[in-house]
């Protein structure tokens, strides 16, 4: 028997990840809270909700995809939140980007009203988000793993079960830790190769061909040398998930000096008022210091 889904929060992440949900022939319920952008998807055939609760008490598995650690807490617990109208034996799925230990807590809180919790954080980018082709990091219970994987499987492509509820919120936190260093010394590298009289296209050309290749230096490599900072992902959400990593290290008494040193420059940018450019536009930061 199939399913109905619920998907709360249709951003730059959550809208393609929901149309890709009813494109593939699911029921959706979803609610924003800014209507305009649930058009697309009542026009898809999804059915727009006015809370949290209603797609709650219309759906099975309640995806959530908002910004940050307290907008998920009033979106399950607030007024008309889903805890208020989530059945016995449903899941929320919060594929947020959200504090390790507040997904615990709040896995904790659901199951005392017999509701499970996956914590599901992405990467990807909102080019993964509509292609489909997510990682998709996954903390919780295997048979609720098990029992969601289909609808994961039309959002993403690298899926994994991490660990317990909190795992995918670590996964997560430390992706953003090597995609931000990473851009840091892509930057370094540019700025060497510029300094030194070299076309750093060039050189980009050549390092992708080797160990030194990845996606950061193919794709946030290419935005520095063209000084295009478009977002694919905004310098102040890269910036909000670096300072969830710097807590929890701080919390467990771990020092991560590359981490610290990016996030500074992150700072950087966003007081100069770049916070809605994409994240590697620190390399403007690099290259003023």
């Amino acid at each position: 028997m199939q399913e109905k889904l619920g998907f709360i929060g249709l951003g730059i992440m959550g809208l393609p990840m929901a149309l890709n949900l009813r494109r593939a022939g699911f029921t959706v319920a979803v609610y924003n809270r800014t209507r305009e952008r649930a058009q697309a998807l009542k026009d898809a055939g999804a059915f727009v909700c006015q809370s949290p609760k209603e797609v709650a008490e219309k759906t099975d598995i309640i995806f959530t995809c908002v910004s940050d650690t307290p907008d998920v807490n009033e979106v399950l617990f607030g007024k008309d939140g889903v805890a208020a109208g989530a059945k016995k034996g449903s899941v929320v799925v919060d594929m947020s980007t959200i504090s390790p230990e507040s997904t615990k807590r709040f896995a904790a809180n659901l199951k005392m009203a017999g509701v499970d919790m996956l914590d599901a954080p992405v990467s990807g980018g909102e080019t993964g988000a509509i292609a489909g082709t997510l990682s998709i990091m996954v903390g919780g219970k295997e048979e609720v793993f098990n029992r969601v994987l289909p609808y994961f499987q039309k959002m993403g492509k690298n899926i994994v079960l991490v660990g317990d509820n909190g795992a995918g919120q670590v996964a997560k936190a430390c992706n953003q830790v090597v995609i931000a260093v990473t851009i840091e010394a892509v930057g370094e590298a540019l700025m060497l190769a510029e300094k030194c009289g070299v076309d750093g296209r060039k050189v980009r050309e050549a390092l992708l061909g080797g160990f030194a290749g990845s996606k950061v230096l193919e794709v946030h490599g290419n935005r520095m040398l063209n000084d295009d900072y478009k977002p694919g992902f905004k310098a102040k959400l890269h910036r909000k998930d670096m300072g969830i990593v710097l807590d929890t290290a701080k919390n467990l008494q771990l020092p991560l000096p590359a981490a610290t040193l990016v996030t500074l420059h992150m700072d950087e940018i966003i007081k100069q008022g770049g916070g809605e450019l994409d994240s590697s536009a620190i390399f403007k930061a690099l290259r003023k210091n």
